[in-house]
């Protein structure tokens, strides 16, 4: 279990709950198929995979959970087709065009009749819990999926106290700095693949992936004062990923260190192998995240 994406959101309260009161809590909001007219469905499964399963996997005082949204699939381009011949067949029988207001009802009426019969797609996103370092870690690149998770927990647990987290410089004009003069921290490499973008109102884009980010041209983008927003990197030669200004971690690799660290610990079972990965996973990330946020300056926290 080795997340591919990190999107972190920082407690700003003290998270108190345990495994069993946190897995009593996720109960409320346990995953339940899409019903016959149902669009989507969204709730909390099994981390392990069994439906029956706790929805709380502990390790090391870590929390893992796993998230289920199961959505009907009913292509636009299907509903449309089916409209157009109901609204062709309504004008002709009455000989007037049709209102608008009847074009959306006839829609949700298709829609409603096709739902029934729409495939389903499934898909999972795991996060989990730090109640020490005060961290919810989602294996997301995407900020909306990351929110949807975040909210759904929320209404599980009627509060939930997070927000982005904040740090003392601006990612963007620390990343550019260490591009500019090629001199990154001790335990930063700078690999080859960066995204600059202008800090004017049109903010004209530059990507560059498998690219000498130390030639010419890129310090000539530099020097007209764009600002680097994505740039890969290596830390420690333990982690590989691409950071961007927000402080999204994307691609997330753990490196052949890490993962001899893992094939050294026989597995009996897919669940001890699960446990044994999370384990590895949580702690360098443990010792990881507050490295990243001593990279920009330390946490801002003021603002938590």
């Amino acid at each position: 279990m080795w997340f591919k994406n990190l999107s972190l959101l920082r407690f700003t309260e003290a998270f108190t709950l345990s495994a069993e009161a946190l897995q009593e809590r996720l109960e409320t909001g346990r995953f339940q198929p899409c019903g016959s007219l149902q669009p989507m469905s969204y709730g909390w499964t099994a981390p392990l995979g069994r439906d029956d399963g706790p929805l709380v996997h502990a390790t090391g005082g870590r929390f893992m959970i796993c998230a289920l949204r199961e959505e009907k699939i009913l292509p636009a381009s299907v509903v449309n087709e089916i409209l157009t011949e109901k609204i062709a067949e309504i004008e002709e029988r009455k000989g007037t065009p049709v209102r608008k207001k009847e074009r959306e009802a006839l829609r949700e009426d298709i829609i409603h009749e096709l739902l029934p019969r729409a495939f389903s797609f499934t898909r999972k996103l795991y996060a989990y819990i730090d109640p020490v370092a005060g961290w919810l870690v989602v294996d997301s690149a995407s900020a909306k999926k990351s929110e949807e998770l975040a909210s759904w927990l929320r209404r599980c647990l009627e509060s939930l106290p997070v927000a982005l987290p904040s740090v003392q410089e601006r990612p963007a004009s620390v990343m550019t700095r260490w591009l500019a003069d090629g001199a990154p921290p001790a335990d930063i490499a700078i690999e080859s693949e960066c995204e600059l973008r202008a800090t004017d109102e049109e903010g004209a884009t530059i990507r560059c992936k498998n690219h000498d980010l130390s030639a010419p041209e890129i310090q000539n983008h530099l020097e007209a004062g764009k600002e680097v927003v994505k740039l890969a990197v290596n830390w420690n030669d333990r982690l590989g990923f691409v950071l961007d200004d927000t402080l999204g971690i994307k691609r997330l690799r753990f490196l052949d260190a890490i993962q001899d660290q893992a094939t050294d610990i026989e597995a009996a079972d897919e669940a001890e192998r699960f446990d044994a990965d999370f384990s590895i996973m949580s702690l360098e990330l443990a010792a990881f995240l507050p490295k990243l946020l001593e990279l920009f300056g330390g946490e801002n926290t003021l603002k938590k």
